[in-house]
């Protein structure tokens, strides 16, 4: 199924394509907590940036490996390249436009990264 997104000012569009029984992870750490993140992570092709790349700015910290882009508008992280899956996106499932039939969501301990980062390793794979 494909969902269409956006940041809150709607500088940033973008399409995802995922199940219609979505599963997303609430992840408790310091970042996430603070902007009330809830992850989808798909492959590269799963995701296409419609407009606002122009719009874009970037924020990483620690490793600078994860790329956390957001709308230099209204401040709203729509998606980002995340650590545990850099050849994908994480899609903010807050900003996802389109209903979503079905969302199941699961607690992901991020506080404790290192120890759980493994079970986050496939999601970026192609099924």
């Amino acid at each position: 199924m494909k969902y269409q997104g956006s940041c809150h000012c709607g500088a940033i569009r973008f399409e995802v394509e995922a199940p219609e029984v979505m599963e997303a992870d609430k992840c408790n750490c310091s970042i996430c907590n603070k902007s009330g993140y809830l992850h989808l992570i798909v492959p590269n092709s799963k995701f296409k940036l419609l407009s606002g790349e122009a719009q874009l700015a970037t924020y990483t910290f620690n490793t600078k490996v994860a790329q956390h882009y957001f709308c230099q508008h209204c401040g709203i992280k729509p998606f980002y390249v995340p650590r545990s899956n850099p050849d994908g996106i994480d899609v903010n499932v807050n900003c996802i436009d389109t209903p979503i039939p079905q969302l199941e969501v699961s607690d992901f301990d991020g506080q404790d990264w290192e120890s759980h980062a493994h079970k986050l390793a496939d999601k970026s794979k192609e099924i």
